[in-house]
This record gives C-alpha cells, structure tokens and sequence, in this order.
C-alpha cells in the first residue's frame, strides 16, 4: 500500500457502476482477449513484443505497436538514448541494499520513479483491460493513468484502486458536456490529477491501421456512458476508427483550456505532449501544475525529434518550477536513469506495459516494472547513485566529452 491519504473518498453511483459492468461483460464475451494470469519471465523488453505478435490479433496489435509514417520517430525514441553515457563510478561506499528506488510526485509518495503513461483500449490487451493494469501498478506502489478512451470506466479503475492513487487522462471533446461530467466523474472518484493531452488534435498517419483497416472492437466505456445521456450520435468506439474517434476530441487548443479543465475538475493538471521549450513556458504560465515530455511514443508527427532529445532543453526552461514526466521509448533501467539524469522527475512507460498485461494480467503488468527496477538499481550501482536525487544530479557524457 502506498503511503498516501486520499483526501476524496472514493463515491461511486450504483447505477453508473452498474452500467459500466455491463458494457465489460458484454465486450468480454465478443472480444477474444487473453485471460493469461501471472508474473512473466523478462530477460529483455524488448523481447515481449514479439511474443505478443504471436497471439494476438493482427489488428489489435497493429495498433498497439505502430508508429506513425516511416517509424523514425518512433525507432530514434529509443535509439537516442544511446547518445549518451552514464559515467561508472568505483570507491562510493555504498552497498546494493542501499539503493533507493522511492521518489515524490506531485505530494505522491512512489516506491518507484517508473509510472505508466495513458494508453487506450487495453482490453485489446487483456480481458480486464485497465482494471488489471490499475492493480499492477498499485503492486508496483505506482501510478496507473486512465485514458477517456479505455475500455472501463472511471469508475470501475477508482473501486479497485483503492488507496492507491490514479490520474485520468482527458482528451478533451468539442462536447462540453461531455468535458464537464467526465471531469466531475473523475474528481468524485478519486482521481489525484487530470493528464491534458494536447499533442493529437488529429492522429498521425499509423500505416499499419490502413493496412488492416483497423476498427475498435470494444466501445470506450466512458463514451458510452456519457452516450447514455446525450443522444448526439457520437462516436463510442466499438466499429470506428481512431481517426473517426480524434474528429470528435478538441483540435483547436490554447492556454485558457488549462484554466477551464483545472475549474470544471478542482484538480492538478498535468500538460501532456509537451515537445518544445516555447510550450513548456507557455503552460506553466497558463497555469499547469506538471508538464509531460512525450511525443505520444511517435505515433503523431514522424518528422519531430526523439523525445529524450529535447528533454534537456525543456527542462534547463521549466527550471523545477513544476516537475516533469518524460516517455517515450523507454525500453531499459538505463533509459530511466539518463531520463531522470536529464530533467525529469518521473518516467513514464507505455506499451511494455500493454505487453506485460497480454503475457500476465495485472502480474505481467507488475513484472514489467519490476524488471526495469532491476536494471535502473544496477545502473545506479554502477554509476554511483544511491537515491533517486543523485540520479537526478548525475552528469551525462557524450562522444564530444572524449575527444
């Protein structure tokens, strides 16, 4: 259990808890998604996406793996990672047992700086979707994100989570309506933070949904309870595409969307898409309480940079006036530690996690984590860093350093 007091209890209506088990049982018994349970070996991550490949259906794991256009953005996430090293440091008189993973974000207390970042659908995952990872995480005395378009509702992720704290993820819609009694939902339940994404006014182009003419076999289960009460026709998810899905969300953002999503839910916004300096700036001025370093794990613009690229430029601007997320290609403990090395405050991982939950439910889940703890300690070890402060004041070098 995680030491944190949630200062709103958990309220959920019956009726509105009612509907949302009955939009699970009934996809669960369209949707052929695995129902493996349990921890997973994991010698490398990297590893587990092709394991997923071999079972699960081609298009539901089209979308989860692809990257928009040719994939740069998507490979060099990764890749840049090895641009720069991590010293070794030998004679630090310090014991492997003295390693210390935990970390505060936001007055949240971690036992890990490793979260999970906001992923759609993942009951195409796994059968119990982001119920499973929600409990995965908490194991991991983590923080799991909710995305508006998940296969369960705010709801069902506050009644398992308990103590343990989550964040909702909002794509905002050209609705108000909709922004408003999702907000209200997501307060009342528990939430600990609103994740305004802001980098998908529009999907990028994920050849690999053209390809296999992807369609979301499951309704987004916030959709469809807020459907229940508007009969505008929207969208829900089940028979539609993800770009069919982006038409609805809100495309024309500016700072004073920070402002109405902090008012409409009384919670910590947390900025997420963040690419460029300018930006930064610019929401921390609007009023964010937090910025997310990403690129959307180059799903969007395959031309931008690798988000680990500008991480050090974004936070030499946002100078710890509010702490940072970063994701986006993480693969490996030493990419946390460079992560965390060069600005951020927590990093966040994105489809091993969806990987671990396919291979394990909400152990696989906890697997993935524990094996990126496993690594990120012998780095530290290695490198002279006991806590995850000296990770953060730890110098990086590169090829110019050594000539």
């Amino acid at each position: 259990m995680l030491n944190i007091k949630r200062k709103n209890s958990v309220v959920v209506t019956s009726a509105l808890l009612a509907v949302a088990l009955s939009f699970s049982m009934a996809q669960a018994a369209e949707y052929k998604a695995s129902d493996k349970e349990g921890p997973i070996k994991i010698v490398n991550l990297d590893e587990l996406e092709g394991l997923v490949a071999k079972s699960m259906d081609k298009g539901a794991f089209g979308y989860i793996r692809g990257g928009a256009e040719d994939e740069q953005n998507l490979n060099k996430n990764t890749q840049n990672f090895d641009s720069k090293y991590i010293m070794p440091r030998v004679m630090q008189g310090i014991e492997l047992t003295d390693i210390d993973l935990s970390t505060e974000f936001l007055g949240i207390n971690l036992k890990t700086p490793i979260i999970q970042a906001p992923m759609a659908a993942q009951g195409l995952a796994h059968k119990e979707g982001e119920i499973a990872t929600a409990k995965g995480m908490a194991k991991a005395g983590s923080i799991f994100s909710l995305s508006t378009y998940g296969n369960k509702t705010i709801e069902e992720v506050a009644e398992v989570s308990g103590e343990n704290p989550f964040f909702f993820q909002l794509y905002m819609s050209k609705n108000e309506a909709f922004n408003e009694f999702t907000l209200k939902r997501a307060k009342v339940s528990g939430a600990k933070a609103i994740i305004l994404t802001v980098d998908s006014p529009v999907g990028g182009y994920r050849e690999d949904d053209v390809r296999n003419n992807f369609q979301f076999p499951l309704g987004f289960a916030n959709l469809e309870l807020f459907a229940q009460q508007d009969k505008a026709g929207a969208k829900t998810g089940k028979g539609a595409g993800i770009s069919e899905i982006y038409a609805q969300a809100k495309q024309a953002f500016t700072p004073d969307d920070i402002q109405y999503v902090k008012k409409l839910s009384g919670l910590p916004v947390i900025v997420k898409g963040i690419q460029s300096p300018e930006d930064a700036d610019m929401v921390i001025k609007a009023g964010a309480d937090a910025i997310w370093v990403s690129n959307h794990g180059g799903r969007q613009l395959d031309s931008g940079p690798a988000s680990f690229d500008v991480l050090p430029s974004i936070a030499k601007v946002v100078n710890k006036r509010v702490p940072i997320v970063f994701d986006s290609g993480v693969r490996r403990g030493s990419h946390v530690f460079k992560a965390l090395a060069s600005g951020a405050d927590v990093v966040a991982v994105g489809r091993p996690i969806l990987y671990g939950l396919n291979l394990g439910g909400a152990e696989g889940v906890n697997s993935v984590i524990q094996q990126l703890n496993k690594e990120l300690s012998i780095n530290m070890m290695l490198g002279g860093a006991k806590d995850i402060k000296a990770v953060k004041e730890t110098k990086l070098y590169t090829d110019k350093d050594f000539e």
